[in-house]
Protein backbone atom coordinates (compact mmCIF):
# COMPACT_ATOMS: atom_id res chain seq x y z
CA UNK A 1 0.00 0.00 0.00
CA UNK A 2 1.54 3.66 -1.38
CA UNK A 3 0.26 6.77 -0.81
CA UNK A 4 0.18 8.37 -4.44
CA UNK A 5 -0.60 11.63 -6.83
CA UNK A 6 -1.41 11.94 -10.05
CA UNK A 7 1.29 13.43 -12.56
CA UNK A 8 0.11 16.23 -14.08
CA UNK A 9 1.61 17.31 -17.46
CA UNK A 10 3.37 20.87 -17.25
CA UNK A 11 5.31 20.78 -20.12
CA UNK A 12 6.41 24.28 -19.87
CA UNK A 13 7.19 24.37 -16.17
CA UNK A 14 10.60 25.99 -15.25
CA UNK A 15 9.50 27.55 -11.21
CA UNK A 16 11.73 24.69 -10.22
CA UNK A 17 13.52 21.42 -11.37
CA UNK A 18 10.88 18.43 -11.70
CA UNK A 19 11.74 14.79 -12.98
CA UNK A 20 10.13 13.74 -16.08
CA UNK A 21 7.36 11.23 -15.31
CA UNK A 22 5.15 9.79 -17.33
CA UNK A 23 2.03 12.09 -17.30
CA UNK A 24 -1.50 11.07 -15.37
CA UNK A 25 0.17 8.32 -13.96
CA UNK A 26 0.35 7.61 -10.31
CA UNK A 27 4.08 8.74 -8.28
CA UNK A 28 4.60 7.37 -4.63
CA UNK A 29 5.28 9.44 -2.00
CA UNK A 30 8.03 8.18 0.63
CA UNK A 31 11.44 9.15 2.08
CA UNK A 32 13.73 8.20 -0.87
CA UNK A 33 12.90 10.70 -3.41
CA UNK A 34 14.96 12.50 -4.99
CA UNK A 35 14.85 16.38 -4.92
CA UNK A 36 13.86 17.04 -8.73
CA UNK A 37 11.08 14.18 -7.74
CA UNK A 38 9.87 16.23 -4.81
CA UNK A 39 9.69 19.10 -6.88
CA UNK A 40 7.61 17.18 -8.90
CA UNK A 41 5.06 16.38 -6.42
CA UNK A 42 4.75 19.78 -4.93
CA UNK A 43 4.04 21.01 -8.90
CA UNK A 44 1.19 18.27 -9.02
CA UNK A 45 -0.58 19.44 -5.43
CA UNK A 46 -0.03 23.19 -6.31
CA UNK A 47 -1.88 22.73 -9.77
CA UNK A 48 -4.46 20.57 -8.23
CA UNK A 49 -5.38 23.58 -6.44
CA UNK A 50 -4.32 26.53 -9.42
CA UNK A 51 -7.73 27.93 -9.71
CA UNK A 52 -8.66 31.67 -9.79
CA UNK A 53 -10.23 33.54 -6.49
CA UNK A 54 -13.92 33.99 -7.36
CA UNK A 55 -16.52 35.04 -4.45
CA UNK A 56 -14.72 32.78 -2.15
CA UNK A 57 -13.26 35.24 0.37
CA UNK A 58 -9.70 34.68 -0.78
CA UNK A 59 -6.90 37.30 -1.60
CA UNK A 60 -6.38 38.26 -5.94
CA UNK A 61 -3.59 36.18 -7.32
CA UNK A 62 -0.50 37.83 -6.99
CA UNK A 63 1.56 39.44 -9.73
CA UNK A 64 4.76 37.39 -10.10
CA UNK A 65 4.74 34.07 -11.47
CA UNK A 66 5.74 31.79 -8.31
CA UNK A 67 3.74 34.01 -6.34
CA UNK A 68 0.29 33.15 -8.79
CA UNK A 69 1.40 29.63 -9.16
CA UNK A 70 1.31 29.07 -5.36
CA UNK A 71 -1.69 31.02 -4.32
CA UNK A 72 -4.30 28.28 -4.39
CA UNK A 73 -2.22 25.58 -2.80
CA UNK A 74 -1.09 28.95 -0.09
CA UNK A 75 -4.93 30.40 0.43
CA UNK A 76 -7.52 27.65 -0.03
CA UNK A 77 -8.94 26.28 3.10
CA UNK A 78 -9.51 22.91 2.10
CA UNK A 79 -6.61 21.73 -0.13
CA UNK A 80 -6.90 18.81 -2.78
CA UNK A 81 -3.84 16.52 -4.14
CA UNK A 82 -5.65 14.15 -7.08
CA UNK A 83 -4.40 10.72 -6.09
CA UNK A 84 -5.31 8.59 -3.23
CA UNK A 85 -3.01 4.72 -1.40
CA UNK A 86 -2.44 2.35 -4.52
CA UNK A 87 -2.51 -1.39 -3.18
CA UNK A 88 -1.15 -3.88 -4.71
CA UNK A 89 -1.68 -7.85 -4.20
CA UNK A 90 2.22 -8.88 -5.09
CA UNK A 91 0.93 -12.51 -5.19
CA UNK A 92 -1.82 -12.19 -7.50
CA UNK A 93 -0.67 -9.00 -9.56
CA UNK A 94 -4.02 -7.01 -8.82
CA UNK A 95 -3.23 -3.77 -8.11
CA UNK A 96 -6.05 -1.51 -6.90
CA UNK A 97 -6.13 2.31 -7.82
CA UNK A 98 -7.58 5.28 -6.71
CA UNK A 99 -10.30 6.18 -9.34
CA UNK A 100 -11.02 9.71 -10.81
CA UNK A 101 -11.11 12.87 -8.63
CA UNK A 102 -10.31 10.64 -5.39
CA UNK A 103 -7.78 12.88 -3.46
CA UNK A 104 -4.84 11.61 -1.32
CA UNK A 105 -6.31 14.64 1.59
CA UNK A 106 -8.52 11.68 2.42
CA UNK A 107 -6.43 8.87 2.70
CA UNK A 108 -7.67 8.20 6.09
CA UNK A 109 -10.91 7.86 5.16
CA UNK A 110 -9.51 3.87 4.99
CA UNK A 111 -9.39 4.00 8.75
CA UNK A 112 -13.61 3.27 8.32
CA UNK A 113 -12.70 0.20 6.89
CA UNK A 114 -11.45 -1.42 10.21
CA UNK A 115 -14.63 -0.68 11.64
CA UNK A 116 -17.19 -3.65 11.53
CA UNK A 117 -19.23 -3.56 8.71
CA UNK A 118 -17.08 -0.48 7.80
CA UNK A 119 -17.18 0.72 3.83
CA UNK A 120 -15.34 3.24 1.80
CA UNK A 121 -15.21 4.42 -1.54
CA UNK A 122 -12.42 5.87 -4.14
CA UNK A 123 -13.67 7.46 -6.26
CA UNK A 124 -14.83 6.79 -10.33
CA UNK A 125 -13.93 5.30 -13.39
CA UNK A 126 -12.92 3.02 -11.98
CA UNK A 127 -14.86 2.66 -9.17
CA UNK A 128 -12.47 1.06 -6.16
CA UNK A 129 -14.18 0.67 -3.07
CA UNK A 130 -13.49 -1.65 0.11
CA UNK A 131 -15.34 -3.36 3.41
CA UNK A 132 -14.95 -5.36 5.95
CA UNK A 133 -15.99 -8.60 6.14
CA UNK A 134 -15.50 -10.55 9.43
CA UNK A 135 -11.86 -10.95 9.79
CA UNK A 136 -11.22 -9.99 6.64
CA UNK A 137 -11.35 -6.91 3.95
CA UNK A 138 -12.32 -7.00 0.48
CA UNK A 139 -11.01 -4.58 -2.06
CA UNK A 140 -13.10 -4.53 -5.29
CA UNK A 141 -10.66 -2.47 -8.17
CA UNK A 142 -13.61 -1.32 -10.09
CA UNK A 143 -17.56 -2.33 -7.83
CA UNK A 144 -19.13 -0.98 -11.31
CA UNK A 145 -18.00 -4.59 -12.73
CA UNK A 146 -19.51 -7.59 -12.09
CA UNK A 147 -15.96 -9.43 -12.88
CA UNK A 148 -14.32 -6.80 -11.27
CA UNK A 149 -10.93 -8.29 -9.88
CA UNK A 150 -10.57 -8.57 -5.71
CA UNK A 151 -8.00 -8.15 -3.01
CA UNK A 152 -8.43 -10.07 0.47
CA UNK A 153 -6.76 -9.09 3.19
CA UNK A 154 -6.83 -9.27 7.40
CA UNK A 155 -8.63 -6.30 8.63
CA UNK A 156 -4.65 -6.52 11.31
CA UNK A 157 -3.26 -6.33 7.96
CA UNK A 158 -4.83 -3.42 6.40
CA UNK A 159 -3.87 -1.50 10.17
CA UNK A 160 -0.33 -2.14 9.81
CA UNK A 161 -0.62 -1.32 5.94
CA UNK A 162 -1.69 1.88 7.26
CA UNK A 163 0.59 2.72 10.03
CA UNK A 164 3.26 2.02 6.93
CA UNK A 165 1.35 4.65 4.66
CA UNK A 166 1.26 6.99 7.64
CA UNK A 167 5.34 6.64 8.21
CA UNK A 168 5.97 7.23 4.23
CA UNK A 169 4.12 10.33 4.13
CA UNK A 170 5.86 12.00 7.26
CA UNK A 171 9.08 10.80 5.43
CA UNK A 172 8.17 12.64 2.34
CA UNK A 173 7.09 15.66 4.36
CA UNK A 174 10.44 15.84 6.05
CA UNK A 175 11.90 15.81 2.50
CA UNK A 176 9.43 18.30 1.37
CA UNK A 177 10.40 20.63 4.53
CA UNK A 178 14.15 20.19 3.32
CA UNK A 179 13.55 21.04 -0.49
CA UNK A 180 11.04 23.68 0.14
CA UNK A 181 13.72 25.37 2.54
CA UNK A 182 16.05 25.04 -0.36
CA UNK A 183 14.11 26.00 -3.18
CA UNK A 184 11.48 28.74 -1.94
CA UNK A 185 13.28 30.27 1.40
CA UNK A 186 10.98 32.87 1.08
CA UNK A 187 8.06 30.95 2.29
CA UNK A 188 8.85 27.79 2.89
CA UNK A 189 7.42 27.81 6.03
CA UNK A 190 3.82 28.31 4.44
CA UNK A 191 3.86 25.59 1.50
CA UNK A 192 5.49 23.15 4.53
CA UNK A 193 2.21 24.09 6.35
CA UNK A 194 0.39 24.16 3.04
CA UNK A 195 1.37 20.28 2.79
CA UNK A 196 1.23 19.24 6.17
CA UNK A 197 -2.68 19.87 5.57
CA UNK A 198 -2.91 18.61 2.37
CA UNK A 199 -1.28 14.96 3.69
CA UNK A 200 -3.58 15.33 7.11
CA UNK A 201 0.17 15.26 9.11
CA UNK A 202 1.32 17.42 12.02
CA UNK A 203 3.97 20.34 10.32
CA UNK A 204 7.16 18.60 10.58
CA UNK A 205 9.51 20.43 13.65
Amino acid sequence: MQPVVEVRAREDFGLWPVAELEPYSYFALGGNLTPDEVGTVLMCIASCNDVDPEDDGRPPRPADELGAFLHGLLTFDTLFASGGLRVTDTASGVVLLPGCCNGLEDWREWSRVLEIGGQAWFGHDPAPCAERRGDLVRLTVDAERSDSPVIELPAVALQRLLGAVENDLVDFLALATDWAARNLPRCASSVTAALARVLDLPVSP
